[in-house]
């Protein structure tokens, strides 16, 4: 075998001896720097001690100052090391979990100053994540984190402590979980999951609320820690929307718009007026089949053939008609009272797309 390759049959823990003065000092949480009478404690029971563990690509200690410092008030030269290998953000991780689990333990102002940094380097691990590697709880991360993040591009995602990415706003899911469910309501929840990428019981929720006549997504619910990225600036929003699509009258903006449709359509399903009568109930759950957001039919957008986009145009074009005059006639009930108008009849007799 080569000798470059050796290291890699080497077990986990096999050591090397290293002369102190190639070591470098280790890029420590501990705010206040090496405790010498911890230093003395350690030099009693050294030969009882684990190896320094030292990141290997920059010789700098990982975790065991205090043992080198042990080591050279005993007029030692070298000491025991085992390498870390991994990148510097992760060097500085792995110093942090080590000094919250065994040794001198960190103080609450050395943690904190640690989950700050943490969250500068890498902003997408979760709150309970950075709380379990600084000993932290996750309430004190996230309140950590505003100061820490602040000049970070903003995401969606979080890297729980298991490993997986998590989505922190899944409403465009949740909507999309919704109209599939009632346009096909044989449909199993494990097919809409896999064509969501919803989990299983938060599709299993959705369903819930919409046979209560809820909106897909909880009222109140945490928003994402920015806005989806939208489309390139450079590229104008399609003239109409597809013909499913029931284009409500929203705030400019395409983030901004849709989150004030769905905010509006949580108060209007939190109304009790609604929500405790059949016939409001069944409301909610054609108003939730046809409402959309800009998010939703831009998803779709690019399945319409070029030959078809003039024919989608003209049905969407007698949805928006559609949706003027069902607002024009809830206006006017408003005024009047009245009961709603009749629907009026196309050349042909039927009624316009709604």
């Amino acid at each position: 075998m080569d000798s470059n390759d050796r290291s890699l049959t080497l077990p986990a823990n096999f050591t090397h001896r290293v002369r102190i003065e190639a070591l470098l000092p280790a890029d420590s949480p501990r705010l206040n720097g090496v405790d010498e009478e911890h230093v003395r404690r350690l030099a009693d029971i050294y030969d009882s001690l684990p190896p320094v563990l030292v990141h290997r690509t920059t010789m700098r200690v990982v975790d065991g100052m205090h043992r080198v410092a042990a080591a050279a008030s005993m007029g030692l030269s070298s000491v025991e090391v085992q390498y870390f290998d991994g990148a510097d953000e992760e060097a500085f991780l792995r110093s942090v979990t080590a000094n919250i689990s065994h040794g001198l333990p960190l103080s609450v102002t050395d943690r904190k100053a640690a989950a700050e940094r943490i969250l500068r380097s890498r902003p997408d691990l979760s709150d309970r994540s950075v709380a379990s590697s600084t000993g932290l709880d996750a309430k004190t991360v996230a309140a950590i984190r505003p100061r820490s993040t602040a000049d970070s591009p903003r995401s969606n995602i979080r890297i729980g402590t298991d490993g997986r990415i998590h989505p922190l706003d899944r409403t465009a899911e949740r909507l999309r979980a919704a109209e599939l469910m009632t346009q096909r309501p044989d449909l199993p929840l494990r097919a809409i999951v896999q064509e969501t990428g919803l989990s299983l019981g938060t599709a299993h929720d959705v369903r819930q609320r919409l046979l209560r006549g809820e909106a897909p997504v909880p009222q109140g619910r945490r928003p994402a820690a920015g806005p989806r990225p939208a489309a390139p600036a450079a590229v104008p929003d399609p003239p109409v929307p597809l013909p499913t699509a029931r284009a409500m009258t929203a705030p400019p903006s395409g983030a901004n718009r849709s989150r004030g449709s769905l905010e509006t359509l949580r108060r209007l399903a939190g109304d009790p007026s609604l929500r405790h009568s059949d016939s409001g109930r069944q409301f909610l759950r054609w108003l939730h089949t046809h409402f959309v957001v800009d998010e939703a039919w831009r998803r779709q957008a690019d399945a319409i053939p070029a030959h078809c986009t003039d024919t989608v145009a003209e049905l969407a074009l007698q949805c928006s008609h559609a949706w003027k005059r069902f607002a024009e006639d809830l206006g006017r009930r408003r005024l009047t009272d009245t009961p709603p108008a009749p629907f009026p009849q196309t050349a042909s007799g039927s009624r316009p797309a709604a």
